[in-house]
């Protein structure tokens, strides 16, 4: 399933699944405000260059981001 807020509008999600996909992807910019995420989450780890940055760094950013598509995913 793609992490995509417009995707949900479109197949008409209830209101709550767009809410929480919203504020799930608020949540991750504002823990990760020099990245720029896109509008989807899937996205932001296929074209996530491994090796970019340090290594702590790195395991630390696709953990969050595959954490916020999990929690969107779930409904959580």
């Amino acid at each position: 399933m793609r992490a995509r807020l417009r995707d949900a509008v479109r197949r008409g999600a209830a209101r709550d699944d767009v809410e929480l996909a919203g504020r799930v992807c608020s949540e991750l910019s504002a823990d990760l405000p020099d990245e720029d995420l896109g509008e989807c989450l899937d996205d932001a780890i296929d074209m996530y260059r491994m090796g970019s940055k340090p290594r702590c760094e790195e395991v630390e950013y696709l953990g969050m981001v595959k954490e916020a598509i999990d929690r969107i995913e779930e409904g959580e």
